[in-house]
């Protein structure tokens, strides 16, 4: 947060099934031009292969995060999957999705996950340590005007020189949502 932001940082945990409809109430208005709950509920029906993190400022859900834990094919490294995420336009520029995501990476790394990657807006993700991915290839081929958008963060110093097609879990097998 910067100085001019009077607003706490919120509290972060993970998700529990009573924090679904607010979750569901959440996304339409972060993302007014998609619908995401068929994704989102996909993805929270699926606990064992995803973390589902909940911001809250004062009792009230302001932010959503999903990470999916994913493998690369033929290989046995673990790799994630980051998003969808939303923040509740009345609480966005307050700390929100930066503490969803810092508390992603805490978790991941405590999980022994080796990169997370993205698929979303490069300016955004960069404040976070995201840069463009080359060896991690998504699970289906991006459109051209999407490949800058797929990024990875890596989350421990090893110079870990991932490569490799992603294999997602169910929620994420529909090739819409690469934009195929």
């Amino acid at each position: 947060m910067t100085g001019t932001e009077t607003s706490m940082a919120p509290d972060v945990r993970k998700s529990e099934p009573t924090d679904q409809p607010g979750i569901f109430k959440l996304y339409p208005r972060a993302f007014p031009e998609e619908n995401l709950i068929p994704l989102v509920t996909s993805l929270l029906d699926d606990p064992a292969s995803v973390l589902s993190l909940i911001a809250l400022s004062a009792s009230e859900i302001t932010g959503h995060a999903a990470c999916t834990f994913c493998e690369l094919e033929g290989q046995n490294r673990r790799v994630a999957l980051l998003g969808p995420i939303a923040v509740d336009p009345d609480h966005q520029r307050q700390g929100v999705g930066q503490a969803l995501v810092h508390d992603v990476f805490t978790r991941m790394e405590a999980s022994d996950i080796d990169r997370v990657c993205v698929l979303g807006d490069p300016a955004y993700y960069r404040r976070f340590g995201f840069a463009p991915e080359t060896g991690v290839e998504p699970p289906y081929p991006l459109p051209n005007e999407w490949r800058g958008a797929w990024q990875s963060r890596l989350l421990n110093d090893d110079d870990c020189s991932l490569s490799g097609r992603m294999a997602v879990p169910a929620p994420w097998r529909d090739p819409a949502l690469w934009g195929a």
